[in-house]
């Protein structure tokens, strides 16, 4: 079977049978036409363990459009969507590497950036309240923390989706997995707030503020919906504000989330549950920095 026929036959089964997200697919895609670049569009039958250790060679050596290699990270990626394609031929009876000869390559340990009380205070002071979309970016950055949420979930939420009364509302996360949301005084009270502002019926929690046509109707809502790529703007510009020098993203107030819960005595197994993670092993990455709680055993024990 041809490598090109073989990515566009997995990347229906991701689709269809795994019901995988569109940014999942598209990351496939991505990492797998790196592929055919460098081996060409041949039988994948006969890609064997030198034509791997060639990829791997390959992959170490190429560089970004900014001069930089691969991050050991990113190839891993690469390698990773590679046993999976090879895997669903498998199961396919298809006769090509077994996934289980591909390793993958020795990285760092991951590390996350996260803000401290005092940094997040920062930021939100950084939301422009006096102009019109206020309201607005202080809801999202105070949703952003508080719930823990991806910035992907964030943008799929619409107004009847959050129950203000019982402060909790359902997502769905990866792997279309659902799980319960919690919502703190504070953020109820700054939704609030946002909410107050909007006039209109449309469905979106969160929309641009462009200034409506008369003609505009309600299924115009879903043209009006923020996207994830605004967030990210919006969330960084607040960053950049704060004077920050950390890389502030949505993802940084997630792992802000977690690591404050964490430091506060919270169990991993339930930040497990907040954050969606179907692995405990992903949680754990938090442990490394909430060394606060480490820190108060420590002294609690060894000092007189």
């Amino acid at each position: 079977m041809l490598l090109s026929q073989a990515i566009h036959k997995f990347l229906i089964y991701c689709e269809v049978e795994k019901q995988q997200s569109p940014k999942t697919i598209e990351n496939y895609q991505h990492y797998l036409s790196r592929l055919i670049e460098f081996w060409g569009d041949q039988d994948l039958t006969k890609f064997d363990q030198d034509d791997l250790q060639a990829y791997r060679l390959h992959l170490n050596r190429t560089k970004t459009r900014f001069g930089e290699t691969l991050s050991h990270k990113t190839q891993n990626y690469h390698i990773i969507a590679l046993r999976n394609l090879l895997r669903f031929l498998l199961r396919r009876d298809i006769n090509v590497l077994a996934p289980d000869k591909v390793e993958l390559g020795k990285q760092s340990a991951r590390t996350v950036t996260y803000l401290t009380p005092e940094e997040l205070i920062r930021l939100r002071k950084a939301v422009l309240t006096n102009k019109k979309a206020g309201p607005r970016n202080l809801a999202i950055i105070e949703m952003l923390y508080c719930t823990g949420l991806r910035v992907s979930e964030l943008v799929a939420l619409n107004k009847q989706d959050i129950d203000i009364v019982t402060k909790e509302f359902s997502v769905r996360g990866k792997g279309d997995k659902p799980r319960i949301v919690f919502l703190t005084d504070k953020a109820v009270t700054i939704l609030k707030s946002y909410l107050q502002t909007r006039a209109d019926e449309w469905a979106p929690l969160f929309i641009n503020l462009r200034r409506a046509r008369s003609d505009e109707m309600l299924t115009a809502g879903e043209k009006r919906r923020l996207t994830a790529y605004s967030i990210q703007e919006l969330v960084r510009d607040c960053g950049r504000r704060a004077g920050l020098t950390k890389k502030v993203t949505p993802h940084t107030l997630r792992h802000s989330f977690a690591t404050h819960l964490l430091n506060n005595g919270a169990d991993l197994r339930a930040v497990q549950e907040m954050l969606g993670h179907s692995s405990i092993t992903t949680t754990q990455i938090y442990t490394h920095v909430s060394n606060k709680r480490l820190k108060r055993i420590h002294q609690h024990y060894l000092n007189d």
